[in-house]
């Protein structure tokens, strides 16, 4: 996983086992998180991923037992290693600075207990929702899915489920989307973009990679973030400066040819094999034929991109 930062080591349950008994006597923090209904256990030794954790995530009673569990630490001589247990969905995070990478891990641990055990799936995206109507914006790095989202935001009659990560779970002809996380993990350079921001960035405190956990509810409301839509739309942001096409609608096969290709825009996915790719692909096939699926080209300037898109949002 290149484009990660980080390669996934899977292991076994006894190597995990014998993990697990070298680091848990550093373990100081112990933080469960409410994932869609799974159980995320966090330890760690590190004061700062405990509190980003629970800034970033809803809390779960601690007698619920975990259905996966992070061990964060720091160990000298090590480098960055995140070495993954699909048996009993463990992660093991040695020298992961980044928090980023932990939140998204936790997700990708929760997604993977959702996938095998209840038919839903993740989706790295943005989730909105317009007058009822769910939409999502997915693309790779750069390709301005966080820009626009947030750009979106800024209509009174737009709502959030997700800025990031959500699940998606197939009800008869519907496909319905669930958001993952209570705050929302902003870059220091959104005001930049959308000056209505400043307020909240100004507020901020920001990590050394110049992230901070937020409460967008500050800005937009309580009203306006809401748990769950029913998906209608999904946008594939892409950045081609020399292609004058600005939207092209695709068929549910070239939507999940182009998603598998592009590595689901997922690089924190802990599993890959045959039978997830099965799994996914089956997924996908039928999220697509319950929405509509279309290529947006982002190479025009971000407020060129935003009328397009709300244009196409009031036609849906």
């Amino acid at each position: 996983m290149a484009s990660s930062g980080y390669q996934v080591e899977l292991i076994s349950i006894d190597e995990k086992h014998a993990l697990f008994e070298k680091y848990k006597g550093r373990v100081l923090y112990e933080e469960k998180a409410d994932i869609y209904g799974c159980c995320i256990k966090l330890l760690t030794d590190l004061k700062s991923v405990k509190e980003r954790w629970g800034e970033n995530f809803f809390a779960m009673s601690a007698n619920i037992r975990s259905h996966g569990r992070l061990l964060v630490t720091e160990e000298e001589g090590e480098g960055l290693r995140v070495l993954y247990d699909p048996l009993s969905k463990t992660a093991f995070l040695l020298n992961v600075g980044y928090y980023g990478w932990v939140k998204s891990i936790a997700l990708s641990v929760a997604g993977d207990v959702l996938e095998d055990e209840h038919g839903i799936f993740s989706v790295h995206g943005a989730c909105l929702d317009m007058g009822g109507k769910g939409f999502c914006l997915m693309g790779a790095g750069g390709a301005g899915k966080t820009t626009n989202a947030y750009g979106l935001l800024r209509l009174t009659n737009m709502r959030v489920v997700s800025d990031d990560w959500f699940f998606v779970r197939l009800y008869g002809d519907d496909a319905l989307a669930f958001g993952s996380e209570k705050n929302f993990y902003i870059r220091a350079d959104l005001a930049t973009v959308w000056e209505e921001f400043k307020w909240v960035v100004d507020k901020a405190e920001f990590d050394q990679d110049g992230r901070a956990i937020v409460d967008i509810r500050w800005i937009i409301g309580k009203g306006r973030i809401v748990p769950l839509t029913t998906l209608k739309n999904v946008f594939f942001l892409r950045r081609e400066p020399g292609d004058k096409t600005a939207c092209q609608e695709l068929s549910a096969e070239e939507a999940v040819d182009y998603l598998e290709a592009k590595g689901y825009f997922n690089p924190h996915l802990l599993v890959r094999n045959e039978r997830k790719a099965k799994l996914r692909r089956s997924f996908f096939s039928e999220l697509f034929k319950r929405t509509s699926v279309y290529f947006v080209n982002t190479a025009q300037p971000p407020s060129q991109t935003q009328e397009l898109l709300k244009n196409m949002l009031a036609k849906a």
